[in-house]
């Protein structure tokens, strides 16, 4: 393990709009380095909150035409710092996006590509509907790195109810787990910690989760709390409900304390049963 750093997470407000959401996490990724952040996290959604599905998809861009990738990137080199932007949306095809988060190097290249896995389609009790898989093509690989400090694995928000993915992610070598979000409100008071500190129990990893907050176009509401946690599931910080960054000291060697303490990732057992019922696929944008 590699010496300590400092990681921040910002936590946005973005609009429905790409070059003002691009300018505002600018300045708060400026901060973030200007208070001495080593690792930078955006939350999932930088490039726009766009409610509505047709002008979504006629706001997004292909990679090659994205304006946030060449910004967050000349900005990454700039600074010297490693910077997750957590997704930007990436137009496939005339119907269809992808959600995917783009990791920098501190000299600005793109170290990591990875397209969302698990789709958020469903209904809230108090009238809320998301169907993510009418525009989004879900991604099929999971996503690890090597920083200066441990290797990282990448996730997006609705992956984080999907524990199993966390574990592979920790028994292929990852100490660090993103999971940029845009969590509702009544999904984050009731699970959003819970969640994460569980994620980061369950594999003694560190948890970054940057995330949305606020109020956004058509009152779409996303709950904020963006949280750093310790392998041992302590919350080391929480963003509240505000835009702002948040920060914590990471000690990697944290990490193979916690997994000597309680070494679970070694301890998987092969087992029969349940018989599982059928399951109809999910039929994602593009299939």
């Amino acid at each position: 393990m590699s010496q300590t750093f400092k990681v921040a997470c910002i936590q946005l407000n973005a609009a429905r709009d790409i070059a003002p959401n691009i300018a505002t996490a600018s300045v708060l990724i400026r901060e973030a380095k200007a208070k001495g952040a080593q690792f930078i996290l955006t939350p999932e959604n930088t490039g726009m909150i766009e409610p509505k599905r047709p002008m979504m998809l006629e706001k997004a861009r292909p990679e090659s035409e994205h304006p946030g990738i060449p910004a967050f990137g000349a900005l990454a080199a700039e600074l010297g710092v490693w910077l997750l932007i957590g997704s930007l949306q990436i137009k496939l095809d005339a119907t269809t996006c992808a959600n995917r988060s783009f990791l920098f190097d501190d000299k600005g290249r793109v170290a990591a590509r990875y397209d969302k896995i698990h789709m958020f389609d469903v209904d809230l009790k108090a009238g809320e509907s998301y169907r993510e898989s009418a525009t989004f093509r879900p991604g099929d690989r999971a996503v690890t790195a090597e920083t200066p400090w441990g290797v990282v694995g990448l996730t997006v928000c609705y992956d984080v109810r999907f524990a199993h993915l966390y574990r592979a992610l920790a028994q292929a070598g990852a100490c660090f787990l993103t999971v940029p979000a845009a969590f509702t409100v009544p999904t984050g008071k009731a699970h959003w910690h819970t969640l994460l500190r569980a994620r980061a129990i369950e594999t003694g990893s560190y948890v970054f989760a940057p995330a949305q907050c606020g109020e956004h176009a058509e009152g779409r509401k996303t709950y904020g709390h963006s949280l750093i946690v310790s392998p041992w599931g302590e919350v080391l910080a929480d963003g509240g409900e505000e835009p702002g960054v948040i920060y914590a000291d990471v000690d990697p060697a944290k990490v193979g304390e916690v997994r000597a303490m309680i070494p679970a990732l070694r301890h998987d057992r092969k087992f029969t049963g349940p018989e599982l019922p059928a399951i109809e696929p999910l039929r994602a944008a593009g299939e």
